[in-house]
């Protein structure tokens, strides 16, 4: 009777082993599984945030290679526009260059410059000569020193201070010359702005301005002027 009693003891601790063992592994099964679901659905949401951040990003680089697009465009048009610009600045430029010309031709403005100095002086008298206008100085001699300066690139020219203009005259009455209806008595003194090499150099070619006034018996001087000033004709500023 007593290893019947002990062996009931020992089948019942079995059994309860058996069933402890049960409960153990059937708790470890299902707490895998549980871990197992959590792990899967914490997968799939990061692969849900990470595809929308890549939607997000290829949304962005398009709005970006949109935008590009548009900046080389707006960029192009303001290069035209720029060249455009450029265009008109130069036409202005180039105008009011040509005004300023106008303005210094017409005497409007003072001018100041390198430049020559031509003195025209009447001859020394000769009693044996019978006409007294053989040794004097006229209006074509002035002519002749005027327009080899003009020939010669003069920006401006003046006689005895006075500017010439396109419209100018001179008119001879004995011994003085009339300058636009202004008088003036001899010498003649011609002032010219340009550059006083090439002035020098058209004024002393052999056989030129020079040689024909000494031989009309005109007493011809040239100075070479670092600074010359012309103010502008009274009413023209």
């Amino acid at each position: 009777m007593r290893m019947i009693k002990v062996k009931g003891k020992h089948v019942i601790l079995s059994l309860v082993c058996l069933v402890l063992g049960f409960m153990i592994a059937f708790s470890y099964h299902f707490t895998q599984k549980e871990l197992n679901q959590n792990n899967t659905n914490l997968t799939s949401k990061q692969w849900e945030k990470t595809i929308d951040l890549r939607n997000q990003l290829i949304e962005t680089e398009e709005l970006n290679r949109k935008l590009q697009k548009e900046l080389n465009q707006k960029q192009d048009k303001v290069f035209e526009n720029e060249k455009d610009l450029s265009k008109v600045a130069e036409v202005y430029s180039t105008l009011a260059e040509d005004a300023e010309k106008y303005r210094m031709f017409l005497g409007k403005v003072k001018v100041k410059g390198q430049g020559v100095m031509v003195q025209l002086s009447d001859g020394d008298y000769d009693p044996e000569e019978e006409n007294i206008n053989n040794y004097l100085v006229h209006e074509y001699h002035v002519f002749k020193v005027i327009n080899e300066l003009y020939i010669s690139g003069a920006a401006a020219i003046a006689i005895n201070g006075q500017r010439l203009t396109s419209q100018s005259y001179i008119i001879c009455n004995g011994p003085v010359i009339t300058v636009d209806g202004i008088q003036h008595p001899a010498p003649f003194v011609i002032t010219a702005i340009g550059d006083p090499e090439v002035l020098t150099s058209a004024l002393n070619l052999t056989g030129g301005v020079k040689d024909q006034l000494v031989n009309d018996n005109i007493v011809f001087t040239l100075e070479k002027k670092n600074e010359i000033i012309l103010n502008p004709i009274l009413g023209k500023s």
